[in-house]
């Protein structure tokens, strides 16, 4: 499984972020990696000229093998919890994709 970080212009500290979406993103669908070849994190900031509220917002879009791409996206506060929230919800969306495949 590859994972891919992109971000914007307003997001500092790359060699951390990097390292923290790869983190996340492997703890929340690791054990499906023989299905996901490839996931990509977008993390932006929305309101980059204000400090306050959930402005961070992270886009997780995981490539399955043999099946559409899955997105999901999370605002918060923080890049940490924009990207736990968005891996959580990942985590669901390939579980109930991959379900749905093997009740078949």
């Amino acid at each position: 499984m590859q994972i891919q970080v992109n971000t914007d212009n307003h997001i500092h500290g790359r060699e951390d972020v990097v390292t923290l979406a790869q983190t996340s993103v492997e703890g929340a669908v690791g054990r499906f990696r023989d299905r996901i070849t490839r996931v990509e994190a977008h993390l932006s900031d929305t309101n980059s000229h204000k400090t306050k509220g959930d402005d961070i917002r992270c886009v997780l879009e995981a490539r399955l093998a043999g099946l559409q791409p899955i997105a999901v996206s999370h605002q918060a506060p923080t890049i940490e919890l924009a990207l736990s929230g968005a891996a959580e919800k990942l985590e669901r969306s390939v579980e109930n994709t991959l379900g749905r495949l093997k009740d078949r």
